[in-house]
């Protein structure tokens, strides 16, 4: 069985079509995407929206199989703290450091024969970590 998420091009492709269907999700949910795909040195941040006066930097992680929760624990601590120096990054360099921020997370399955996605939203999934705790 072909897999997409196996060859280089079709990940993207298959990251790409995931993220758009993270977006649109996000903005029924009444959520005001500010970015995609913020890129620094220290790494990417899938989307940034704007949910109040709160920032959300959401990670969107996918999979070809029906579990969603798989995706959902692939951003183990470490992730968490790459994406909490993102975020550090990003607010300091958009002068938004008086928001409050969250962490949300973006499980998306697509499973084979179905033309939608199964999306699963985790607010606040996890709280800023390490040193920059006080900025979560």
């Amino acid at each position: 069985m072909f897999s997409f998420t196996t060859h280089p091009f079709w990940r993207r492709w298959f990251g790409s079509r995931s993220e758009r269907a993270a977006s649109t999700f996000l903005g029924k949910q009444g959520l005001r995407i500010l970015e995609h795909n913020f890129t620094c040195d220290l790494g990417e941040i899938d989307i940034v929206a704007l949910a109040g006066d709160c920032i959300v930097f959401v990670e969107v992680r996918s999979t070809e199989g029906p579990d969603t929760s798989a995706p959902a624990l692939s951003v183990d601590h470490a992730k968490q703290a790459r994406l909490t120096r993102l975020a550090l990054y990003y607010l300091q360099s958009r002068r938004l450091l008086e928001h409050s921020a969250r962490f949300d997370v973006l499980a998306i399955s697509w499973p084979q024969g179905q033309t939608e996605p199964t999306i699963v939203h985790y607010p606040n999934a996890f709280e800023a970590t390490g040193r920059f705790q006080m900025y979560g």
